[in-house]
């Protein structure tokens, strides 16, 4: 039987350029974005326990860590590109925005294919998020002289909605009804990933005219802030004593930002052009991080077979 979990990264490129080769068939599947996502999130809730967020919380040194990472590196990284690649000034207060915002529930999806620390990842979702309403609004100002407004009430709903309330249903099943987790438990990866391309396939159709129009430097500005961010994330983690576990967990939230917002906030205070570089975001941190995170499955799944031969 195919494994898609297995086989993950593969299917997401594939689906990826299908989508974006000829993206009128899966539009019309916009609205099930958020369906599909309380779907995952409700898979993943099947996973944790209590035990694991009172675990997270009575060791808050990785939540900092990665919040204060979140908005000093992202944003700072942004800036920098947006220097040294001379991009024009639409496409760089869109790159500042989206390095400006908080982690995005896509963070949550891959830390959990990856088999990192999945309570830690949605804590961490939560703190950025609503450290973002001060923050992203100021960075912005300060590495862009630029002002934007967040809606707060949309964001914390938002999160609420698609992350924490269906995260919360799979912890009630799992823990009133465990039969149900312990029957499918060996499928979840396989339908969380199903969703998950669907997902991208999704996005990447939707943005596929915008991703078109993009030139190589912009389009390398943010696969490189992407990369770095994983990259410096996972490397100051793992310096400042995390353990693995949480060093990708960190990584992770740090590298994939609520590029959806940051395309919100830039069509609505600077217009479409300004919005580019967090539309090719949204689909390109979906294929690096579901690319990194088999890799670290990979791994895990390599040091598992040694230890029981």
């Amino acid at each position: 039987m195919l494994s898609i979990n297995r086989y993950f990264p593969f299917l997401a490129i594939i689906i990826s350029l299908a989508a974006w080769y000829d993206p009128q068939p899966l539009r019309s599947l916009e609205d099930a974005i958020v369906p599909f996502l309380t779907i995952i999130m409700f898979c993943m809730g099947l996973t944790l326990r209590w035990q694991d967020f009172r675990r997270v919380w009575n060791k808050p040194q990785p939540i900092a860590l990665g919040v204060l990472l979140q908005f000093a590196i992202m944003p700072l990284i942004a800036f920098l590109l947006v220097k040294i690649l001379s991009l024009p000034d639409d496409l760089a207060i869109g790159l500042i925005i989206v390095g400006a915002c908080a982690g995005g529930t896509a963070s949550n999806v891959m830390t959990f294919l990856a088999r990192g620390d999945v309570a830690l990842s949605v804590s961490m979702t939560l703190m950025s998020t609503l450290w973002g309403v001060v923050l992203t609004p100021w960075l912005v100002a300060f590495y862009a002289s630029a002002n934007v407004q967040v809606d707060t009430g949309g964001m914390i709903f938002s999160i609420g909605k698609m992350v924490v309330l269906p995260i919360l249903a799979g912890l009630l099943c799992n823990h009133y009804l465990p039969q149900i987790g312990r029957s499918i438990q060996s499928k979840l990866p396989d339908i969380a990933s199903a969703f998950i391309l669907a997902i991208i396939g999704i996005v990447v159709s939707l943005n596929a005219e915008e991703i078109s129009t993009l030139g190589i430097t912009t389009a390398s500005a943010v696969i490189i802030h992407n990369l770095l961010g994983l990259a410096l994330g996972y490397g100051i983690a793992r310096w400042n004593g995390q353990t693995e576990a949480e060093a990708r967990t960190i990584a992770i939230e740090i590298g994939m930002q609520n590029s959806g917002l940051g395309v919100a906030l830039a069509i609505k205070f600077y217009g479409p052009v300004a919005a580019l570089p967090g539309a090719l975001f949204s689909v390109w941190h979906n294929i690096s991080g579901s690319l990194l995170a088999a890799f670290w499955k990979w791994q895990i799944d390599q040091k598992i077979k040694k230890v029981r031969q």
